[in-house]
């Protein structure tokens, strides 16, 4: 499912229209990522936790060379499910 799709599956809501589910769908992410650009948590009970999490430097290898090289330490976005989402997805298996 892309961005698209998502939109048109909140839009066959008979309550909302397309135009209102894009609109509330770039409201939800802006939020979600201003909330981690400040290092703030979002948690979404039932659904899961973004958090941001802490990359230290370390050596890796250069894909074309094999020449070792220093990869930059960083801060990058992750997810971590909620046990109801856990069970969902594992109850289709």
């Amino acid at each position: 499912m892309n961005k698209h799709d998502l939109i048109e599956a909140i839009a066959a809501d008979p309550a909302l229209d397309h135009a209102t589910a894009e609109a509330a769908l770039a409201a939800v992410l802006q939020a979600i990522t201003s909330a981690l650009a400040a290092g703030d948590k979002v948690a979404i009970p039932g659904f899961g936790t973004f958090e941001t999490r802490s990359r230290a430097a370390r050596v890796g290898r250069h894909p074309q060379t094999g020449e070792p090289m220093e990869i930059a330490a960083g801060t990058t976005a992750g997810f971590k499910p909620a046990a109801a989402l856990k069970q969902a997805v594992g109850a289709g298996r």
